[in-house]
This record gives C-alpha cells, structure tokens and sequence, in this order.
C-alpha cells in the first residue's frame, strides 16, 4: 500500500475531526485514512527532511509512518491525537536512521533537495531572515534541531511539541533557546570568513 496524497485545493484542517476519521476507518472505511494523509503528510515530509537532509530518506520514512499508521491505527489510543500518535512514528524513524548512519559513518548531506517549490531552506530564510540557515541547522544536535524544525518550520507550540517528545515544556524551551544560540554563533562564524 502507498500512501501519496497531494491537493493545493484542500484544507487540510477543515472536514471531520481526527476521532471522526479514525473510528470511520477502523469501522471499515478505509478511503478515510486518505483525509489523515492529506492532513498530515506534508508536515511529517518537512520534520523528516529537517531531521535527516536527505528527501529520499525522509519521503520512504514518511511513507513507511503512514503504512505502518494504518496498520496500527487501532493501537491509536486516542484518536483525537492521531497526530500527535503519527509524529511519533515518523520521529522513530529519523532516530533509528539518525543512529544507523551513525554507524556506518556515513555523513548526512547537508544540501536539502526541492520539495513542492519551497525547501525547508527557504522556508527557514523566510521566517528567521537569515543566510546559510539549513547548513547550520543541519549541524544541530539531533535534540536541539527537532526542537528548533518543531518550533520554527513546523509552528508547534511548546504544548505540541511536550505531548509529541514526551518531554517538559521548559526544557523544550531550553532547547529551543540553545539551538537559536548555537545557531547565531554559527551564521556569525560564517559571515566573519
């Protein structure tokens, strides 16, 4: 099964409510799994690629979370939270693909391909108005940048981001405040050469 829904023309945040989905699916109604996707997949794509700089890897994780998502939605103990339950799926898999080119030795690429017309790089420039942002973040500790891409590409709240890692808000925002930090010195580093 592949999962690979695109529309500029829906909302994605509009139409039933993830319970409403989720129970329709698990009732049988297996074409509603494709609302999730559409509801999701783009912002599962942008973390993925954030966390491991490769468009390749990132697109067969998210395609992998959202299989593995519909063959486990039953174990979603609350469908409320479907994204919240997706995210995490999706974030397992960075980390295991984090650790696996770890031990190979293998370096991440840093350059970040084009993805529907606007990259993460660009999405980053827009939002914080810097320069060679996507290098620096790339260079992040894996905990600091997923706070960072949770917080400044993907717009989640400390809230959000406390429910989907499982960790304290205040050190989310530690985090948060370090990767900004780290950042900064980087960027200045950078143009000083």
């Amino acid at each position: 099964m592949k999962f690979s829904v695109t529309s500029s023309f829906v909302d994605p945040h509009e139409g039933p409510s993830d319970r409403i989905l989720v129970e329709a699916v698990l009732e049988g109604k297996r074409d509603r799994f494709t609302l999730l996707v559409i509801r999701y997949q783009d912002g599962l794509f942008r973390y993925a690629l954030g966390m491991v700089g490769d468009g390749d890897a990132a697109q067969d994780m998210v395609q992998d979370t959202l299989v593995t998502g519909f063959e486990r939605l039953a174990e979603c103990r609350n469908p409320d939270r479907f994204g919240s339950w997706i995210f995490r799926i999706v974030r397992n898999r960075c980390l295991d693909h984090l650790k696996e080119a770890r031990r190979k030795n293998v370096p991440l690429d840093t350059e970040l391909p084009h993805t529907n017309g606007i990259t993460p790089e660009d999405d980053l420039e827009r939002r914080l108005d810097g320069g060679d942002i996507s290098r620096a973040v790339a260079e992040l500790p894996e905990l600091l940048r997923e706070a960072f891409l949770l917080k400044y590409v993907q717009d989640r709240s400390y809230q959000e981001m406390a429910e989907m890692l499982d960790a304290s808000e205040s050190a989310l925002k530690m985090r948060v405040k370090r990767a900004r930090a780290q950042l900064a010195e980087a960027l200045s580093a950078s143009r000083s050469m």
